[in-house]
């Protein structure tokens, strides 16, 4: 399986009411965040077969609008796996029940997202209890591709959203490398 997690993008300041954090939505960085990133991994070739996302405002609008410019065309599942406050175990119970997917997007949250991805990349043979996940920074917007195939999920690559925005900058001010015509 190749595994894509994704954490949510920007969505502005935290609020301290938890009823109302739960409803915040992405600002107008996270949303350019998410059509970027989606323009960026339709050009490299990365679809999904089925994206999962916590039930949390800003991961679900992140998980569509990302899904969308990737050419996802069914519905998002939601899952409390992927919440804030969700274990390893319940994400690992989350993973058995996609084991039949072959390329699965997951948006979540920060610290359990990292935490559980770091955990991903320890080897089977060393308890989880015993060692702790491996460090791990995946930025507001960032996506990671892991292979699940054997014993301990092999990192592909990262994408982080600052890089995006280079990149996507700097192709479209220069299309063509300046030459001097003497």
């Amino acid at each position: 399986m190749n595994l894509y997690m994704l954490r949510h993008a920007s969505a502005g300041q935290r609020r301290s009411n938890p009823v109302l954090d739960v409803k915040r939505p992405l600002d107008k960085a996270g949303k350019r965040d998410c059509l970027l990133l989606g323009n960026t991994l339709t050009s490299m070739n990365v679809s999904f077969d089925l994206v999962v996302s916590s039930p949390l405002k800003r991961s679900l609008q992140t998980a569509s609008l990302v899904g969308t410019e990737t050419g996802y065309e069914q519905k998002i599942v939601l899952s409390d796996a992927l919440a804030p406050s969700a274990t390893y175990a319940q994400f690992e119970k989350l993973l058995m029940e996609c084991s039949g997917v072959e390329s699965l997007l997951v948006v979540g949250h920060s610290p359990n997202l990292v935490e559980f991805l770091g955990t991903l990349m320890q080897p089977a043979q060393q308890t989880r209890a015993s060692r702790p996940p491996a460090s791990v920074r995946l930025r507001k917007g960032a996506i990671a591709k892991l292979n699940l195939e054997r014993g301990a999920a092999t990192l592909q690559w990262m994408l982080d959203p600052r890089v995006i925005r280079t990149l996507y900058a700097s192709s479209t001010t220069r299309s063509r490398r300046k030459i001097s015509r003497k």
